[in-house]
């Protein structure tokens, strides 16, 4: 078992849980759920499973740590003392527990996932110093969404810590909402209140959520199997060798890679909530038409909605709100004035975040650069957007009309297309020399000529994955006009869902990229 697309988890252990599941008294449905959680994990993952049980078992701990000093507290104020005394009082263990939490998930974090490239990027400073020394770090390997669920076990006690969220006494209702199969691997990132009630409720397995689950997953195996695999045959073998292409096919290689990302991750996405219905359990959305976006800073909140949410409440949020950000915002307020100083004041929490969000993607320059790519973009947006108002209120511009949007989306789509290809190439410094390269070798006859032919997808593939695109371009275009797609289909009649349920079945069937010639493309966000 390699992911949710394997035959040993679509045909053996997704059915045998659903059926478990479903004959299981209500008040032990869990335990099938957190069996096959584990039994899923330990399938990709092996012995590294005990990091998520540490996880788990450490988030739990310093959750009861902080719910008894919250408990004091009120004790405290029962007893008549002033409630900022009590606070004061139990302050200094409160910010220990939390932190010694917060610090414990990351650390095995960074342990795992960074530590051999901050060891490398240590031997490299040294050495331009002249100190010549090499750093041997362990090889442990890294669990599958160890990523994904750090972020969730640091929200929870931030919550707890906040007092926004309850301390949960049950040690296995906290290790369920960590683990839980369906969005361990790519998330989505779960905050508790969202998911761990109706994971412990044992909700039953309806015949609606189990159609409109099974609809979903059949959508996100079909990105999955008949785009992202398919483009992998074009996508790799540039991306690997980009220095025998010219600019042409690296720009179309960039191209190709985006569409790529968003069918994989989006796929996996539409499983993992597709999943998370049958059982009842409602997973947050990812994605909302990210492509339809008129800016950098507006595809952010389309694409991985979860992760810029997180990156919100608990980056952005408490460096712009901390008291230093203040003084600074008021001394830019006087300085630059009511419009640009609190922008010059949250550039310190935007950096913050983009900071985080390229480290998080992974150890590597390019991944840096790629979210100080975003960072420089969004933060000149933010300081252009009053020029532009005032340019369009003297031009009579209507920013609002569709020449004027179609622009805006297809210079995003340019933006995001630059940004994809940094995040795919082997290191930053292929990653500019594949931007050279388009800048400086750009030859159009090479798609006309059959050198684009010649990489690795023939007529047929192009085909096949500009039909299945044109049909998410339709799905897309629904949904951005606020219709529920899936709830459409449901409510339709019985033959009609019997033959868009089929249709999408015969289509993976048939279309699918798989067999002699097809590599299958490991999910890609399950690296992360």
């Amino acid at each position: 078992m390699t992911s949710y697309f394997s035959f040993a988890f679509m045909g053996v252990l997704l059915p045998l849980t659903i059926l478990a599941y479903a004959l299981m008294p209500r008040r032990a449905r869990w335990a099938v759920l957190l069996g096959a959680s584990y039994v899923f994990f330990w399938a990709i993952s092996g012995k590294l499973i005990v990091f998520v049980v540490a996880s788990s078992l450490l988030t739990y701990a310093c959750g009861l740590g902080l719910s008894a000093l919250l408990a004091r507290r009120r004790a405290y104020v029962a007893q008549g003392m002033p409630r900022k005394e009590a606070k004061r009082r139990t302050a200094r263990w409160m910010k220990l527990v939390v932190v010694a939490g917060v610090l414990g998930n990351f650390g095995i974090l960074v342990v795992l996932k960074y530590l051999a490239f901050f060891s490398g990027a240590a031997t490299s400073l040294l050495a331009l110093v002249g100190i010549s020394a090499r750093i041997e770090v362990p090889s442990w390997g890294v669990p599958i969404g160890i990523s994904f669920y750090t972020l969730m076990a640091v929200s929870y006690l931030v919550d707890v810590y906040r007092g926004t969220t309850k301390a949960d006494r049950n040690p296995v209702r906290v290790a369920l909402f960590l683990c839980f199969f369906p969005q361990i691997m790519e998330g989505p990132i779960c905050r508790y209140e969202q998911t761990a009630q109706s994971l412990w409720a044992g909700n039953p397995v309806t015949r609606q959520n189990l159609f409109a689950g099974t609809l979903r997953i059949l959508w996100g195996v079909a990105k999955k199997i008949i785009v992202a695999d398919r483009l992998n045959l074009f996508v790799k073998p540039v991306f690997s060798d980009w220095q025998s292409y010219d600019g042409s096919v690296i720009a179309l290689a960039a191209i190709l890679y985006t569409v790529q990302l968003y069918c994989d991750f989006s796929g996996t996405m539409d499983v993992a909530l597709g999943m998370g219905r049958i059982f009842g359990v409602t997973l947050p959305e990812n994605f909302r038409q990210p492509f339809f976006s008129r800016t950098a800073s507006e595809f952010w909140k389309r694409w991985h909605i979860t992760l810029g949410a997180w990156f919100r409440d608990y980056v952005y949020y408490p460096v712009s709100l901390s008291a230093p950000m203040k003084r600074l915002t008021k001394g830019s307020r006087k300085v630059f004035g009511n419009r640009y100083g609190p922008l010059v004041a949250s550039s310190g929490a935007l950096f913050c975040v983009w900071l985080g969000n390229g480290l998080w993607h992974g150890a590597g320059s390019q991944y840096l650069f790629f979210g100080m790519y975003y960072f420089v973009l969004i933060l000149l947006g933010g300081f252009l957007e009053p020029v532009m108002q005032r340019v369009s209120d003297r031009t009579g511009l209507n920013r609002d009309a569709v020449p004027y949007r179609a622009f805006q989306m297809l210079r995003t789509l340019v933006v995001i297309f630059v940004g994809e290809l940094i995040f795919r190439a082997e290191g930053l410094r292929a990653g500019l020399g594949m931007l050279s390269s388009i800048a400086h070798s750009f030859r159009p006859e090479s798609f006309v000529d059959g050198t684009v032919l010649g990489v690795g997808m023939d007529v047929h593939d192009y085909a096949v994955v500009c039909a299945f695109v044109l049909v998410m371009l339709c799905v897309g275009i629904a949904r951005e006009r606020g219709m529920d797609v899936s709830g459409w289909v449901g409510a339709r009649a019985l033959p009609i869902r019997w033959v868009v349920w089929m249709a999408l079945v015969v289509a993976i069937v048939v279309l699918g990229a798989y067999g002699k010639g097809y590599v299958p493309l490991d999910p890609i966000y399950a690296n992360f």
